[in-house]
């Protein structure tokens, strides 16, 4: 099981998300991310960070070490933002904690240089768990002590927010031409090779075992929380298995992916109304411009 810990001071929100996860001190002397049931994503969020992150674990990359946080919202009865504490109000209980990496900062372009293969485990990972949050855009990916890490996977197992179509997906190719790695030349069949063998359903359920039950109750189309279980672990067990359906091949360029951008907000600014595109953004500027295409551009 994931270790339990209690929270004793709420430090700060991090508005970066639209999760709103908040720093936190806990009994164990340790600092978290803590990310909370109570928070517009729900718990099917944590569930996806527990099954992708101890998965990834597992299959030998970084994650940091996740905790149970069993937080009580009187820790946090000083936090001033009436819209976070409604989600602390609503976070009694059990909530999921990563720790907090001191001194790590947000993955960009040029701040290491990444292996091939590294980049395909990743992007392979991804792909298996349909987490198409880990873009050039939000890359989801921190570096501490000149290593890669994976934070924030709750994107990832698309298929559980709506079970009845889960089986159709089951070998559905997901789009990671965009994937923050895909200038780094993933190694993505070499990955295949490696980590398709290993993901079987012995693994799977030492994986979902570790999510609590209470995230997994009353799932509808389902009569107990160990049959959601087995739902997570088939559809994950026969996705691994048909990896050749799946795998992504092709990674667009930074130029590529700054056209697509353009194209966008071109779209975007000719579907709107005559008197708003006089409108400026909050540049001052007429037209649509996108934050992702100054970063890279």
């Amino acid at each position: 099981m994931l270790d339990q810990v209690t929270a004793l001071r709420y430090l700060d929100p991090l508005r970066a998300g639209g999760s709103v996860p908040g720093v936190v001190e806990t009994d164990d002397l340790g600092t978290y991310v803590v990310k909370f049931t109570g928070a517009a994503q729900g718990a099917k969020a944590l569930v996806a960070e527990v099954i992708v992150g101890e998965l990834a674990r597992r299959l030998g990359l970084r994650v940091p070490p996740l905790v149970l946080v069993d937080f009580d919202p009187a820790v946090a009865a000083h936090e001033p933002d009436t819209e976070i504490q409604d989600i602390l109000r609503s976070s009694a209980g059990l909530n999921l904690g990563m720790d907090l990496l001191p001194g790590a900062r947000d993955f960009t372009p040029g701040a290491l240089p990444v292996d091939p293969l590294e980049a395909g485990r990743i992007v392979w990972l991804d792909a298996l768990t349909g987490n198409v949050d880990r873009t050039v855009h939000n890359p989801n990916l921190m570096v501490w002590h000149r290593r890669l890490w994976l934070i924030d996977n709750g994107a990832g197992l698309i298929f559980h927010h709506r079970w009845s179509g889960a089986a159709a997906s089951v070998l559905k190719p997901y789009p990671m031409n965009a994937h923050a790695l895909g200038a780094f030349r993933p190694a993505v069949a070499a990955a295949d090779e490696e980590f398709a063998p290993r993901v079987t359903e012995e693994l799977l359920r030492e994986v979902v075992g570790l999510v609590p039950e209470p995230w997994l109750a009353d799932e509808p189309g389902f009569d107990s929380p160990q049959a959601v279980r087995d739902a997570y672990v088939a559809h994950l067990a026969e996705r691994a298995a048909g990896s050749a359906a799946w795998l992504p091949t092709e990674f667009a360029s930074p130029e590529e992916l700054r056209a697509a951008e353009e194209r966008r907000a071109a779209a975007t600014m000719a579907a709107r109304p005559a008197w708003l595109k006089q409108v400026p953004n909050r540049h001052g500027l007429a037209q649509v411009e996108s934050d992702w295409t100054r970063h890279i551009g």
